[in-house]
């Protein structure tokens, strides 16, 4: 049985109801097996619990809105 597991900050109900869906959809087509055979799990971790180039993803998320305006 294929599992997926997808790590990621706050996503909203329907963002996590549409990767469920899509990522099973792709990857039963792709592997060639039944997406009754396929889990799916989504970890939810706050911001600050990410880092990327030595800032927390809150930060990084903060400065690129403030260059992206």
């Amino acid at each position: 049985m294929p599992y997926i597991t997808v790590e990621s900050g706050a996503l909203s109900d329907e963002q996590k109801e549409q990767l469920i869906k899509r990522l099973t959809e792709v990857s039963s087509e792709i592997m060639k097996v039944p997406q009754e055979f396929f889990a799916v799990t989504i970890k939810e971790l706050p911001d600050k619990n990410f880092g990327i180039g030595g800032k927390t993803i809150d930060i990084v998320k903060a400065e690129y809105m403030r260059e992206h305006k």
